[in-house]
């Protein structure tokens, strides 16, 4: 099921499939899907859940495995992967694509005010605070930190060298 808001902007030269597997795929208020983003439901049951005003950059695909959820206000540079999938891999005496999958590590989880920056791959267990920034070019596989200006908490930024 592809539920678009009205206010939403999906290029007609995005590729967004829908689900055979009764996911769901939901895009917010004032959302922006560049042109050659790919949402492909592969690999689990997982529902894409895009808050409001996020925008997501060209060349982006988003696999649905065990389940993306963006919040709002989110910004995704071009040409990013999110994966949150594992294939199953331990069986010597048979070939990986039938082994299946590994189990969930809970999806890509991204809170809100959060900017990834190009090249950037996002893995099953894979959760972003609020605010944080995600350098061009880093892998993710696991929680990064939010940033909180009343907490003290520097700006976590991930992949980044001075």
């Amino acid at each position: 099921m592809i539920d678009l808001h009205p206010t939403s902007k999906i290029s007609p030269h995005a590729d967004i499939e829908d689900s055979v597997r009764g996911s769901r795929i939901a895009i917010g208020a004032y959302s922006v899907i560049d042109s050659f983003v790919k949402v492909k439901p592969a690999g689990g049951f997982g529902d894409l859940l895009i808050g409001e005003y996020t925008v997501i950059n060209s060349g982006t695909v988003l696999y649905t495995g065990n389940g993306i959820h963006i919040g709002n206000n989110v910004a995704i540079a071009a040409n990013c992967t999110f994966a949150p999938v594992n294939h199953e891999y331990k069986k010597k005496d048979t070939l990986i694509r039938v082994q299946g999958f590994r189990p969930s590590k809970g999806g890509i989880f991204i809170e809100d005010d959060v900017w990834i920056g190009a090249n950037c791959v996002l893995l099953d267990g894979a959760h972003l605070g609020i605010g944080c920034v995600i350098a061009a070019g880093s892998i993710v596989r696991g929680p990064v930190a939010a940033y909180s200006i009343n907490a003290g908490n520097p700006l976590t930024v991930i992949g980044w060298r001075e």
